[in-house]
């Protein structure tokens, strides 16, 4: 797959079957992450592939309780904005975050990195994002939560035997498999709207209209 490909097309894909995962695929996926940057070389990672359908099915339970605690929380009111306002887009996003949250259950494989000295996550997050790239060229939907790290963590640790009294901490969720829908370029705002140039607040000397790279038909 052309790199920029999947660097345009690899977005959260919530919506995925329950067809399981070939293990070569999910191997593949977790060499491509532990060959990611490592600050100091130290790997101070953990990776944990959970496909049980048991396994899975009690984290979906704990993934629905915290679901329900961002929505009163964080997420306090913002379906009833999206409504309001006739944000399309918002309300997609959203319906798709419901679901996950219905269907977890459902979900082939769910991959847990945890880390330990990694206060900035500047280690274990560049290794998602290559397990993520990495899943999108075998045609593997992905996406990162951090709900049940959140808000779960320690029931998640009993349930899975993680010794977080040895600081071992998780950085994020990401349910795997094969999607429901379309692969496609993200819809962004235009990139010159979000870089300054030089200094704060200072436009960049150029535009770019659209993605700079593109699907072809």
């Amino acid at each position: 797959m052309d790199l920029n490909e999947a660097l345009y097309t690899t977005r959260a894909m919530r919506r995925v079957s329950s067809k399981p995962i070939p293990s070569d695929v999910i191997q593949a996926m977790l060499d491509a992450a532990v060959r990611s940057p490592s600050g100091g070389n130290a790997q101070n990672w953990r990776w944990l592939t959970v496909t049980d359908r048991a396994m899975v099915s009690a984290l979906g339970e704990l993934y629905a309780q915290g679901w329900e605690e961002l929505n009163a929380t964080f997420y306090k009111g913002k379906k009833e904005a999206a409504i309001a306002s006739g944000d399309e887009d918002a309300k997609r996003v959203l319906s798709s975050s419901q679901w996950l949250a219905d269907n977890f259950d459902k979900v082939p494989l769910v991959v847990l990195p945890y880390h330990r000295n990694d206060p900035s996550g500047a280690s274990i997050y560049p290794a998602v994002w290559s397990l993520m790239l990495s899943a999108r060229s075998f045609g593997v939907g992905t996406t990162l939560t951090t709900i049940l790290g959140l808000f779960k963590h320690e029931e998640v640790a009993e349930l899975l035997g993680v010794p977080i009294e040895k600081g071992w901490r998780n950085a994020a969720a990401i349910p795997c498999g094969y999607p429901l829908g379309r692969w496609g370029v993200a819809k962004r705002g235009p990139v010159h709207e979000v870089v300054y140039e030089e200094t704060w607040g200072a436009e960049p000397s150029w535009t770019v209209d659209g993605a700079l790279w593109q699907e072809s038909v």
